[in-house]
C-alpha cells in the first residue's frame, strides 16, 4: 500500500552509523573540512553543525572544501560536520498539488511523503538511439499556439523575454490550457511574494491540482536555485517514467545559469563568456536533454524552458546556447506589449521546429500566408503610420494593411477548444 510505501522509504532513510568530519577552516564564502574524505564524494551534501546544508565542491588531501547553502555566521573551527550522502530526491505521485523547496520539503504547511526510489538530480537522457520521435500536436488554448508556433508532444521550446512583457501570464495560460497528465512547475530564482501570486492568481486552483510547483527565492543560495531545475527535471522523470505526459515549465533558465556561475566560480573556475563559467553551457544543455520524447513504453516530456534577455539580446550566453539545442523558440516583444497585445509574440522572431510536420498541407498553407502577411505589414508599418504609402502600390501591402487588426487580434485570441478550432479562426481572419 502507498502508506506503507513511504513509511518504509522513510525507515531506509534512517542510518544506524553517521559519518562525521571538522570544520578546519572557513571564508564568508566556502568552509574547509577534515576527516570525510574516504567517505564523501564530488557533489555529496553535509551539514555542518546541524545547521547549515553545504555541498561538497572539491576533494583534495587537505580535506574537502564546501560551499554552506545559508550564512555561516556563528560557526567556529572546529564544528562537527555530517555526510548526508549524495544529492537525490525522492518524488512520489502524492506530490500532485503540492509545493516543495528543492529539497523535496513542503512550503506548504502540511506533510509530505517521500517516494520509494531516490533520484539523482544528474540523471543521464534516455539514450538517443531509443527515444521515440516527437508526438502529435498538443491543444494549447492558445491560436498563436495552437496553429502557427504548435507545440507537440514531447517537443521542447524556449521563451525569450525581459522583464515585464507578461512572461509569467503566458506560463500560467500555458500551464492550465496544454494537454498534460501533470505540470511541474520550477520557480527558479523568483521573488517571495510571487510564489502566491503564481500558484494562487495566475496558475489558480484547477492549475495547481495537476501540478507540482518547485521553488527557490532570490534571496536563497546559489545551491538551492540551481538546485530547484534539478529537482524540477526528476520530478518530472519519476512521472515520465510511469507513463505521463508531462508537462515541464522551468522559469528561468537564465537564473539556472546565474546560479551555476556562482558555484563554479567559488569552486576556482575560471569566468568567461561575458562572465560566465565554460560549463555553463554544458550545465543547459544537459538539462535540456533530459527533456523530451521518453523510451517505448514510457511517457515524455514536453519542456518550456523561458529565457530572460536583457535589452532584447538574443546573442547572450544563455539565450544563445540554449536556443541552439531545443526544438522552438518563442520571442515576447516588449513594444507589443506596451501597446497591449497578450501574449506580446513577435511572429516573425518565432518559430517552432515542429513544423511543417505538426500540421497539414492546407493548415501549412495557412500559416504561410498569415507570415507573408504579417510581415509585409510590419515592413511598411513606418511608411503607413507616416502617410508616405499609396493604396494601390502592392497588392500584398494592400491587403496586410487591411487584415492586420484581425491577424493581431487572432495572436492574442484564448479559449479555443481545439488546433482545429483555432485554424477556423485563423481561415476568418485571412478572409478579412
Amino acid at each position: 500500500m502507498p502508506v506503507f510505501d513511504m513509511l518504509l522509504s522513510d525507515i531506509a532513510e534512517l542510518r544506524g552509523v553517521r559519518h562525521f568530519g571538522r570544520v578546519v577552516a572557513m571564508n564568508p564564502s566556502t568552509v574547509m573540512v577534515q576527516g570525510l574524505t574516504t567517505r564523501a564524494r564530488l557533489g555529496d551534501r553535509v551539514m555542518i553543525a546541524d545547521l547549515v546544508g553545504a555541498e561538497i565542491l572539491s576533494l583534495g588531501r587537505d580535506g574537502a572544501e564546501v560551499l554552506p547553502e545559508a550564512p555561516l555566521e556563528g560557526l567556529a573551527i572546529g564544528e562537527p560536520v555530517e555526510h548526508l550522502g549524495r544529492n537525490a530526491v525522492a518524488p512520489d505521485d502524492s506530490w500532485i498539488g503540492r509545493i516543495i523547496d528543492p529539497y523535496g520539503m513542503p512550503l506548504d504547511g502540511r506533510a509530505l511523503g517521500r517516494g520509494t526510489r531516490e533520484r539523482a538530480l544528474r540523471a543521464p537522457p534516455p539514450p538517443p538511439s531509443r527515444r521515440k520521435r516527437l508526438g502529435g500536436r498538443l491543444s494549447t488554448g492558445l491560436d498563436a499556439f495552437n496553429t502557427m508556433l504548435p507545440l507537440v508532444r514531447g517537443q521542447r521550446i524556449g521563451l525569450f523575454a525581459g522583464s515585464g512583457v507578461g512572461k509569467t501570464m503566458l506560463l500560467g495560460q500555458l500551464a492550465r490550457g496544454v494537454e498534460a497528465d501533470v505540470v511541474v512547475l520550477a520557480l527558479v530564482g523568483e521573488r517571495g511574494r510571487e510564489l502566491r501570486d503564481f500558484t494562487e492568481g495566475v496558475l489558480g486552483e484547477e492549475g495547481l491540482k495537476r501540478s507540482v510547483v518547485v521553488s527557490a527565492t532570490s534571496d536563497q543560495s546559489p545551491l538551492a536555485r540551481r538546485r530547484a531545475a534539478m529537482t524540477a527535471m526528476a520530478v518530472a522523470e519519476h512521472f515520465r517514467d510511469r507513463g505521463s505526459h508531462v508537462l515541464l515549465l522551468c522559469d528561468s533558465v537564465t537564473r539556472f545559469a546565474e546560479a551555476h556561475r556562482e558555484i563554479a566560480l567559488s569552486a576556482g573556475e575560471a569566468p568567461s563568456l561575458r562572465g560566465f563559467p565554460p560549463s555553463t553551457a554544458h550545465q543547459i544543455m544537459a538539462l535540456a536533454e533530459r527533456a523530451g520524447p521518453g523510451e517505448a513504453g514510457q511517457g515524455d516530456i514536453t519542456a518550456i524552458f523561458t529565457v530572460l534577455v536583457a535589452g532584447s539580446d538574443m546573442d547572450e550566453p544563455v539565450a544563445d546556447i540554449l536556443r541552439g539545442v531545443l526544438d522552438g523558440h518563442v520571442v515576447l516583444d516588449r513594444a507589443i506589449a506596451e501597446r497591449g497585445r497578450f501574449p506580446a509574440i513577435d511572429l516573425l522572431r518565432s518559430v517552432s521546429r515542429s513544423l511543417p510536420a505538426a500540421a497539414t498541407p492546407g493548415e501549412n498553407a495557412q500559416i504561410a500566408e498569415a507570415r507573408r502577411l504579417i510581415g509585409a505589414w510590419e515592413r511598411a508599418e513606418m511608411m503607413v503610420q507616416a502617410g508616405l504609402y499609396a493604396q494601390g502600390s502592392d497588392p500584398l501591402t494592400d491587403r496586410a494593411i487591411r487584415l492586420w487588426p484581425k491577424l493581431d487580434a487572432f495572436l492574442a485570441g484564448s479559449g479555443a477548444k481545439s488546433p482545429r478550432d483555432s485554424f477556423e479562426r485563423l481561415k476568418k481572419a485571412l478572409d478579412g
